[in-house]
C-alpha cells in the first residue's frame, strides 16, 4: 500500500507550488508519486469546481457548497487516490478533508461534527499519513495572490473563496491550527511566511522522515 500526504494552507500560502516541488525531490529519490489536487483531481470534479470557485458562479448555500465538495471527495477516491495507493505510489493532494472542516466548518459555521462525518463517508474514512499545512497570516496570503497576478500583468481573477473579506481568511486559518492542534502526529504545520527555498528544505526533511519509517 503506498502513502497520501496531503498540502494545506489559507488562499496564498504557497502549497501548490511545495506540493510540486515535493514530487520533484521524491522522482529525485526515484520514489514513484502523483500529483493531484481538489477539487477537480477527476473529469466530475473539473465540472464541479467551476461551479465552487468560478468568478460568475451561481450564489451556493453553506449546505450546497458542502455536499459539491463531498462529491469532487467522493469520485477524487474512487477514481484516483485509492487506486494509486493500491500500486504503492505515493499520492501528493493539494487540499482534502482538512480543506472542507477548515473551511466549510471553521469557515462557512457547519457544524463541525456533521462536516467530520460527511467527509469520512466521502473519503471512505481514508486520512493522510502526513499532512503539511502551510501557515501564513490571512492578509500576507492575500497579499500575495495580488502580488503574483500584478507581476503577470493580469488583473486578479479572484476565486469564490478569494472574495471573501479578510476576517473569513482569518477564522479558516484559525480552524486549520485547531486542526493541527487535535492531531500532532498527523500534522506538520510549516512557516510558509519564509523564503520557497526554506520552506522546501522542511517539506524535504518530513517526507525523507516518511518514506523512511
Amino acid at each position: 500500500m503506498g502513502l497520501f500526504v496531503t498540502f494545506e494552507g489559507i488562499e496564498g500560502s504557497g502549497k501548490t507550488t511545495q506540493v510540486r516541488r515535493a514530487a520533484d525531490y521524491l522522482s529525485e529519490l526515484g520514489v514513484s508519486c502523483i500529483v493531484t489536487g481538489e477539487p477537480g483531481g477527476t473529469p466530475l470534479g473539473r465540472e464541479l469546481r467551476k461551479i465552487l470557485l468560478d468568478k460568475t458562479a451561481l450564489a451556493l448555500s453553506g449546505r450546497a457548497e458542502l455536499l459539491l465538495f463531498a462529491a469532487d471527495r467522493a469520485q477524487h477516491v474512487e477514481e484516483v487516490i485509492a487506486p494509486a495507493m493500491e500500486e504503492g505510489r505515493v499520492v501528493l493532494c493539494d487540499r482534502f478533508s482538512d480543506a472542507t472542516l477548515a473551511y466549510q466548518g471553521y469557515g462557512r459555521g457547519e457544524e463541525i461534527q456533521y462536516v467530520r462525518s460527511l467527509c469520512h463517508f466521502a473519503s471512505r474514512s481514508l486520512k493522510p499519513d502526513l499532512t503539511f499545512l502551510f501557515d501564513v497570516p490571512a492578509d500576507a496570503g492575500l497579499a500575495r495572490i495580488t502580488d503574483r497576478a500584478r507581476s503577470a500583468g493580469d488583473i486578479p481573477r479572484e476565486d469564490r473563496f478569494e472574495r471573501e473579506r479578510l476576517e473569513f481568511h482569518r477564522i479558516v486559518r484559525d480552524g486549520y491550527l485547531a486542526l493541527a492542534r487535535g492531531e500532532p502526529d498527523r500534522f506538520r504545520v510549516i512557516d510558509a511566511s519564509r523564503d520557497i527555498d526554506a520552506v522546501h528544505r522542511d517539506v524535504r526533511t518530513h517526507l525523507a522522515a516518511l518514506i523512511e519509517r
